[in-house]
């Protein structure tokens, strides 16, 4: 059974999940599964040496007095209840000091993201460190920690680091046809049912990437090779090439917000998470321009496609990569925040519990403080002017590559750059002033494919 989107699987109530762009399983109990296959693993073989960068952590942390009582407490802070203390199966397989974290982290940086088969189904962990930091980003030192410029600055080594594992020959062994393998059964019909759906085709895999299915790995040279996948030509036309009224979809991704009249400045990290455009756009002189912004924002698949392309014909007037934070998350979803674990994690009930949604319900705080790539275009259109698009890093995935230059020109549907490794979410940002008209409706299920429309300016 196939069910990363739970839509062939009858999930029990208690363990359903719903995660903005399946980075996690929307069955909580296969993100389990897979951190205690991690966990056994660490436990029962022999102690290994840290490699470089996870040494270079861990003195961090036991250097530095601040950072040693914030990863002290974190893992002290997850209640010692149901259901933090057990994984579903009823064993104890959690992580439960920075040592052991960093035993598991260990491990993990010698393999690629793969699916897990469990008793209960299959399911694909796209995100990793996410899985083992999934509690502990909601406490209140977690908190603390993931904002804490030391932390973010050795976080940014350390994702680095697995970088170049994710782009060497050996990260390409999960490209297999085994049912752990990217291209087992089960994988590849949820890989294709994502590409597939927006435009109701029935492409094989092979039809709508670059690829060479008679070759090893299907010719892809590693994880980040094929995470980085490009489309065949002609599997997402561009909408309207000759009418500049016409606003391409930057990422194929599915809606997540539309927000008129976008404050410059707002308090992103109070629940309602209002778009604070100054900090978006990475305190650029030309944000200024974008005060009551429209602003449009849509989150991408862990199985979908990963690149940038030009929402509209023009010349780019700066482009650059503003580091954030990697796994920071609104204390408001955590105990700090009351929020409560629940049915599909809804409000409600006693306070002090962790949310199991966790990050992917913070898509609009992580606009102004994840990694992110901003982009300023000077639309050929005069009606549309200066437009923005920010691409916004999550967790593990916010390595963002720019491809485009200040003072090139690109037309509608050319790439503009990629996400690594992933990607989280993107927003198209366009000046008050600017009548754009016809988005897609917040809440559809299936992407909105790339490059096709995704909005009108009208005059």
């Amino acid at each position: 059974m196939v069910h990363q989107h739970g839509d062939e699987h009858d999930i029990p109530h208690e363990h359903q999940v719903d995660r903005h762009g399946s980075w996690l399983p929307a069955d909580h109990r296969t993100q389990h599964e897979w951190l205690k296959a991690q966990v056994e693993h660490v436990d029962k073989a022999s102690k290994k040496e840290l490699i470089p960068v996870l040494q270079e952590f861990k003195q961090l942390i036991e250097s530095n007095s601040r950072i040693y009582m914030y990863f002290n407490q974190m893992w002290e802070e997850i209640p010692l209840k149901k259901p933090y203390n057990m994984d579903p199966t009823g064993t104890k397989k959690q992580i439960r000091d920075y040592r052991h974290m960093l035993a598991v982290l260990n491990h993990i940086f010698t393999q690629a993201p793969q699916w897990t088969d469990a008793a209960f189904g299959v399911g694909m962990v796209g995100v990793p460190m996410v899985g083992i930091f999934d509690y502990v980003m909601a406490t209140p030192s977690g908190h603390a920690a993931f904002l804490d410029p030391d932390v973010n600055k050795m976080m940014k080594k350390i994702l680095n680091e697995w970088g170049k594992f994710l782009k060497s020959p050996k990260s390409a062994e999960v490209l297999a046809s085994h049912k752990q393998g990217w291209f087992s059964e089960h994988a590849v019909k949820d890989l294709m049912e994502v590409a597939n759906k927006p435009l109701k085709t029935s492409h094989r895999f092979e039809d709508m990437y670059v690829c060479d299915p008679s070759a090893k790995y299907y010719g892809y040279t590693s994880w980040d090779d094929f995470f980085t996948r490009q489309l065949r030509e002609g599997a997402r036309p561009v909408a309207s090439p000759g009418d500049d009224s016409v606003v391409a979809n930057a990422c194929e991704s599915k809606v997540y917000n539309v927000a008129r009249s976008a404050k410059l400045r707002d308090r992103f990290w109070i629940k309602s998470q209002p778009y604070s455009v100054l900090d978006m756009l990475g305190h650029d002189p030309l944000a200024a321009q974008f005060a009551d912004a429209t602003v449009y924002q849509a989150f991408l698949s862990a199985l979908s496609y990963h690149r940038w392309h030009a929402p509209v014909s023009g010349r780019i007037v700066c482009a650059f990569v503003r580091d954030g934070t990697y796994f920071s998350e609104p204390l408001f979803e955590g105990p700090a925040g009351g929020q409560s674990v629940g049915a599909r994690g809804a409000t409600g009930g006693s306070g002090g519990e962790i949310d199991t949604r966790g990050i992917s319900v913070a898509q609009g705080y992580l606009t102004a403080l994840a990694t992110r790539a901003v982009v300023f275009i000077q639309a050929d259109n005069p009606a549309i002017g200066l437009m923005a698009f920010v691409g916004v890093g999550m967790d593990e995935v916010s390595t963002c590559e720019i491809t485009v230059s200040q003072g090139q020109h690109v037309t509608k549907g050319d790439q503009l750059g990629m996400f690594h490794f992933g990607g989280s979410s993107h927003c198209l940002l366009f000046r008050a002033g600017v009548n754009v008209q016809d988005f897609p409706t917040p809440g559809r299920q299936e992407n909105v494919p790339v490059r096709s429309k995704v909005a009108v300016v009208k005059k």
